[in-house]
């Protein structure tokens, strides 16, 4: 969708054309840290926010009892309407072709030499962010693609997301089939072909619940979770979700003794305990049989119970993934009080596939060994739909921008998670399913889901992905809440605004503040600094001074009369004003991290020429090849001393060069 966007023809190939966009596992989107990618992918100009609140039925932004660095949308999707809607806005992208074939091969040209002679003719060479060009050596560059029906396809780039269909293996119980989801065959041919490439890879595995009739389900034996009365949209385009007034609920389920009991006792039929399956599994996604293991005191689990659309009767039981027997997993489901007698209509499993060593990638997610071949999405490690969605997108900008000649779009760990994300990838690869958290943010407070427009659109809209419309509504929007802050800043409140009732809506949070009296005479910003107070309590001021703020035509009014949109709006103000003085720390230790980032590592550089420096430390350098001193700082196992040895010997062996060339 990226390069088609940017000005490219594009083909997109898939085994199945009718199953674009199918999602395999939950039929949801977000949650803690994977919302804020969806929210940074619509900032930079992908679909998967708007679809979501095109198709979402039901809205909930997460974690909102803590801090605002940690806040999260979470939708729950009609599955069926999330495929259909993202193939409809596909096929109706100009440049964008949809085909349906099996990529058997790559097509490449051998003895390739990419370096910095070459690159150099570019046009605005120089600005390749942090030094991320391929390193000077020969390498093998892609031609195109062979189908399995023995067709060519020619192609200056090629973007692989096979998701879990390479090599795929499926497990349930005992039993065991090839296949890339249940119901679909697997990708042989082109795993195969990647292996012969010479691109290391390793083997993983995931797995998904059990489904059930929600006809035969006790409803009034769970409690509900209903979604949030006025939702927060995912995209910074959308001004009211599609299923605003309809939303439907999902239901809390726990497991019980007897759950566990049976658990125990056939836990040895379980593959991933039986020895069947040696791949490693999602860590903080596991399955009901490794809570039971791993977690034996816990006396329950919680189980959520999700519907699949607004047209079918299926039921997703989220947290109760399993690989376990079929008739193990029935007797599972009749030790849950309301599921005694629910019809399972698919039963759960465990799936192996095939994924390629990231440290193999630039941050461009080109592959070090084969020019103008990228990869996104599980093959690079990662799980989930989020995951997969930031990598396609930075995948296909990147891809379009070589092929247009042009310099790289590499964000860097100060901007987004979806940095972070390539980061932690490129520079400590993984040994398992990689999820996306808050923790993994150096810098959280700077990276909230209300501020990824104004991180991130400005590079969306230089690589061509934001609209000449939707830039507008961002410099409208960025416009709006830089004159509310200075509002804020610069209005002091009088008494005659306490006389005026302006306080008397005092909530139960409010209780504790001092007499109001006290902030006669103090800016409303200094008031929004104390953490009791909200930024709700000087709405009726700000409609006073600056009407025009509060009127929209985009919701229905929520709390205080106040719609989604406003409200979304005020709170980030608020963020901004309330931990200014965190945001300016975070700033200087961002701009830390910038210097290191900017610190190259020359691609002739010889780690084992370092005296001083450990094998291990030589191996571990010489393994990942980082581009700068701040991405071998994160190496796992590389030490501070060695990171400065390294910086040291830069300017040693730059010298020796020197005057090796002038002899």
């Amino acid at each position: 969708m990226a390069s088609a966007r940017m000005g490219l023809k594009t083909a997109l190939y898939t085994l199945n054309v009718d199953l674009i966009a199918q999602m395999s596992c939950n039929p949801a989107v977000g949650g803690i840290a994977k919302g804020h990618l969806v929210r940074e992918v619509d900032a930079l100009g992908g679909i998967m926010g708007e679809i979501t609140d095109a198709v979402g039925i039901q809205f909930r932004l997460l974690n909102t009892s803590r801090g605002p660095a940690v806040w999260s949308p979470r939708a729950q999707c009609d599955k069926q309407a999330y495929r259909l809607k993202m193939r409809e806005v596909l096929e109706s992208q100009p440049n964008l072709k949809i085909k349906q074939a099996e990529v058997a091969d790559l097509i490449v040209e051998e003895s390739f030499v990419v370096g910095r002679q070459s690159l150099a003719d570019l046009p605005d060479a120089n600005g390749f962010a942090n030094d991320q060009r391929p390193a000077t050596n020969d390498r093998l560059r892609i031609l195109g693609i062979r189908l399995r029906d023995g067709r060519t396809v020619g192609a200056q780039a090629v973007i692989i997301t096979t998701g879990t269909f390479l090599n795929g293996l499926i497990h349930c119980g005992e039993q065991q089939y090839p296949a890339g989801r249940s119901g679909e065959p697997n990708a042989v041919l082109l795993g195969e072909a990647l292996k012969k490439l010479g691109l290391r890879g390793c083997r993983l595995k995931t797995g998904t619940p059990p489904r059930l009739d929600g006809r035969t389900i006790d409803w009034s034996r769970f409690p509900v979770q209903p979604g949030d009365v006025d939702p927060t949209p995912f995209s910074f385009r959308t001004r009211r979700v599609a299923h605003h007034d309809s939303q439907v609920p999902c239901y809390i389920a726990y497991t019980t003794p007897e759950t566990h009991r049976i658990i125990r006792e056939n836990v040895h039929r379980s593959p991933m305990y039986s020895g069947q399956i040696q791949s490693i599994g999602p860590r903080y996604c596991p399955s009901i049989e490794d809570k039971i293991v791993k977690f034996p005191d816990k006396e329950m689990h919680q189980l959520f119970l999700e519907p699949e659309g607004l047209n079918t009767h299926e039921i997703y039981i989220n947290g109760m993934s399993t690989s376990l027997p079929v008739d193990v997993q029935l007797a599972i489901l009749k030790s849950i009080p309301g599921l005694e007698n629910a019809d399972m209509l698919r039963p759960g499993y465990a799936i192996e596939y095939d994924s390629i060593d990231p440290t193999e990638l630039e941050r461009t997610l080109e592959t070090r060994k084969i020019a103008g071949l990228f990869l996104g999405g599980q093959i690079n490690g990662t799980s989930g739909y989020e995951e997969a969605a930031c990598q396609g997108l930075m995948a296909g900008i990147n891809a379009a921008l070589q092929v247009k000649r042009e310099p790289p779009l590499i964000l860097d760990r100060t901007e987004a998670y979806t940095a972070i994300l390539i980061d932690d990838l490129i520079s400590k690869g993984t040994n398992e399913p990689y999820r996306m958290f808050t923790s993994r943010a150096e810098f959280r407070l700077h990276l909230r889901i209300d501020n990824a427009d104004r991180r991130l659109t400005p590079h969306g809209r230089r690589v061509g992905l934001i609209s000449d419309a939707a830039w507008a509504d961002f410099q409208a929007k960025q416009d709006r809440l830089e004159k509310l802050k200075k509002l804020l800043e610069s209005t002091r409140i009088t008494a005659e605004m306490l006389r005026c009732g302006h306080y008397e809506e005092r909530s139960d949070e409010d209780s504790a503040v001092a007499e109001w009296t006290s902030v006669i005479g103090q800016t409303c910003g200094q008031v929004l600094k104390r953490p009791e107070v909200k930024i709700e309590r000087l709405v009726s001021i700000l409609r006073e001074l600056t009407p025009e703020f509060f009127v929209r035509n985009s919701s229905v009014s929520s709390v205080i009369n106040l719609s989604s949109e406003v409200r979304n709006e005020l709170k980030s103000v608020e963020t901004e004003i309330k931990y200014e003085g965190y945001l300016l720390q975070q700033q200087r230790a961002m701009e830390r991290l910038k210097k290191s980032e900017q610190h190259s590592i020359p691609e002739w550089f010889d780690y084992h020429s370092v005296s001083g420096l450990s094998r291990e430390m030589q191996e571990k350098l010489t393994h990942v090849q980082p581009r700068t001193i701040g991405q071998a700082s994160r190496i796992p196992g590389v030490t501070p001393a060695a990171v400065s040895l390294v910086n040291v010997f830069i300017e040693i062996q730059a010298r020796r060069r020197e005057q090796a060339a002038a002899l």
